[in-house]
């Protein structure tokens, strides 16, 4: 598959490096082509290529790297037609500048206002809890750190994951694209608590669980009855 990407951050660098490791064509784009040229000539993958937002966005899947704070929504707007259609993977969380707080309110979130921006883009919310250094080492120890992954579109979930095979994250189908206001606030409790005890930026969510046993709840409940 091939992936534009827009903006050369740690986010967006890291997410180009992935993709291209599973044999994706991504095409970084930035708004100062000479910097996404050294950015691209330094990631050593011939199948990573340079080139400006426009040139990034004739991808069939486009990831913006950016923050909304910066401008993220103005940037999208005169994209509208490029991406009508299109599969656009929204990784952003509304911080402000110190990490501190949100500036959308609680009823909201970035991939709904993305949504609502790009009524005819297929969004699809994902890599939203993941902090930048756990792409440099994903794995903790023997374990596999969760995306979650939401959407109301069913078929561009689809796609996300098949784009996202063989990546080192277990993908979570967190449910509609409404979640992503809990995943998003998720993520600033983790940047808080991650700073609190002193393992900020490396850290993720994990979903623990055991399957269901059909008769383990009636097992249970009669012993309570017994006792």
């Amino acid at each position: 598959m091939q992936i534009g990407i827009l903006g050369t951050g740690r986010m967006g660098v890291r997410l180009a490096a992935m993709f291209a490791d599973r044999g994706h064509a991504v095409v970084l784009g930035s708004r100062d082509l000479s910097r996404a040229e050294r950015i691209a000539s330094g990631l050593r993958r011939a199948n990573i290529k340079a080139g400006s937002y426009e040139h990034a966005t004739n991808a069939p899947i486009v990831l913006p790297a950016m923050f909304i704070r910066d401008g993220l929504f103005d940037q999208l707007d005169p994209l509208r037609p490029a991406l009508r259609g299109k599969l656009l993977i929204d990784i952003t969380n509304p911080f402000n500048d110190d990490y501190s707080d949100f500036i959308l309110p609680w009823d909201t979130s970035g991939a709904e206002q993305i949504q609502a921006r790009l009524p005819e883009t297929r969004v699809v919310g994902a890599f939203k809890n993941v902090w930048w250094e756990v792409f440099d080492a994903p794995r903790f120890g023997d374990t596999l750190s969760d995306v979650f992954v939401v959407g109301d579109d069913a078929g561009a979930k689809q796609i996300f994951l098949e784009l996202t095979q063989g990546t080192p994250f277990r993908y979570i189908d967190a449910g509609s694209l409404k979640n992503a206001r809990t995943i998003e606030r998720m993520t600033l409790l983790s940047g808080e608590m991650g700073q609190r005890y002193g393992f900020f930026p490396r850290m993720n969510y994990k979903l623990l669980g055991d399957q269901w046993r059909p008769g383990s709840a009636d097992a249970i409940g009669s012993l309570i009855a017994r006792t």
